[in-house]
């Protein structure tokens, strides 16, 4: 009955998306888009009789999670792990900020599927990496850090006090991962306090800036200053302007490049900028946001059309979280270049990297394709959709 009723609900929330217009009168054919996606995505990964996913398709009864810190952690499982499921809750909610009557998806599809990760055993409470009838598993400041930064979205798009609440609770699990151990940080895993990671930090300073905005605490915004400074000090690769990957506990850099540890110094920046007015942080944003273009797109060119640079092959996932910096910085600066070649990217997998089942491939050119497609590149892309059907792009 569950999978019914949700097949009704997408099919009207799909309905009212066509209905939407951009500010130039066109039809929204972004977020429209983003429903499609988010519909394939629940046909081909629900599991009927419940609000849990499948994290891969087709389903695959020996997949072992490669993303954990324990290697006896990641034992094949009937459902997804956290952080694919998570991937769900800011694709929803990008197109909730659009289409308020999509919050029906995310209170009574997404969060009843989220509530069976939350551990109350272990203080503070916490998302853990698995859901909480199977045995204990980690917790990692990052999967919550995530989830916190989403229900802030929450918050800022209905203003129901609930979502901040639950956006508060989390950050006290995230303090709990600070310590003073190379200056300051957030670690990466609490049971695997072995390295503290741009990607619990970067996004850790968005995290306490979008409280601060929610809140007006102060304290949210020190500690926003804080986790950008540490992070820029420890993991700043100054020949370039992006940022490495994480540093262990002897001060050994992890000198791996991702694009969403870059993203996220993007929109921290461009969040302490608007909080503090200081031209610094909106210079140094620019200069990461203009070396992601460089780094982590590559010239491209269709046959018959026009070249542009398109999102390289990789995380897509990465991918959609650096789009959320490069959105953040846009409506500050009004430079467009970046982004329309993230909507030529798009534009492009919908036509070439897309089966026939509605899920894409990781190479948004089309040319290789993905045995098994994973959730979060189906969310990924429902949440990039989704952004994008938010922004109004300049010299297409």
């Amino acid at each position: 009955m569950k999978q019914v009723v949700f097949t009704s609900l997408v099919t009207l929330t799909l309905a009212s998306a066509a209905c939407q217009t951009t500010p130039s009168g066109q039809e929204n054919e972004n977020l429209l888009r983003a429903k499609t996606t988010m519909d394939s995505l629940y046909a081909n990964y629900g599991v009927e009789g419940s609000f849990l996913l499948r994290e891969n398709y087709p389903f695959n009864d020996d997949y072992r999670a490669g993303y954990l810190a324990s290697e006896e952690q990641a034992r094949p499982n009937p459902y997804s792990y956290l952080w694919p499921f998570s991937g769900t809750l800011s694709a929803a909610n990008v197109i909730l900020e659009s289409d308020p009557s999509y919050r029906r998806v995310v209170d009574e599809r997404v969060l009843p599927g989220l509530a069976e990760y939350l551990d109350t055993t272990r203080m503070p409470v916490a998302y853990a990496s698995y859901i909480n009838t199977a045995p204990a598993s980690d917790r990692f400041y990052d999967d919550n850090i995530w989830l916190g930064i989403d229900f802030c979205d929450i918050y800022a798009a209905t203003g129901d006090a609930k979502y901040l609440e639950e956006a508060k609770r989390i950050w006290k699990f995230i303090e709990s991962g600070m310590d003073d151990v190379l200056g300051g940080g957030i670690y990466w895993c609490e049971q695997k306090k072995h390295s503290k990671n741009t990607c619990s930090n970067a996004p850790g300073s968005v995290y306490a800036l979008k409280l601060y905005a929610a809140t007006g605490d102060a304290h949210y915004l020190e500690e926003g200053k804080a986790l950008y400074a540490w992070t820029k000090k420890m993991l700043l690769d100054p020949e370039d302007g992006l940022y490495f990957d994480n540093v262990n506990l002897a001060g050994e850099i992890g000198r791996a490049k991702f694009a969403y540890n870059s993203g996220q110094m993007v929109q921290s920046g461009v969040l302490l900028y608007k909080a503090t007015g200081e031209e610094p942080y909106l210079k140094d944003a620019q200069r990461t946001a203009t070396a992601c273009h460089d780094y982590f797109f590559e010239e491209f060119t269709p046959d018959g059309g026009t070249p542009f640079r398109i999102i390289r092959k990789g995380n897509v996932w990465f991918s959609a979280v650096m789009v959320r910096g490069l959105a953040e910085l846009y409506a500050v600066d009004g430079n467009a270049a970046i982004l329309n070649d993230v909507q030529r990217s798009l534009d492009y997998a919908w036509e070439h990297a897309r089966d026939g089942h509605g899920l894409f491939e990781t190479d948004f050119t089309g040319e290789n394709k993905d045995r098994e497609k994973w959730l979060l590149t189906q969310a990924a892309m429902a949440e990039m959709f989704g952004r994008m059907s938010r922004v109004e792009l300049s010299g297409k």
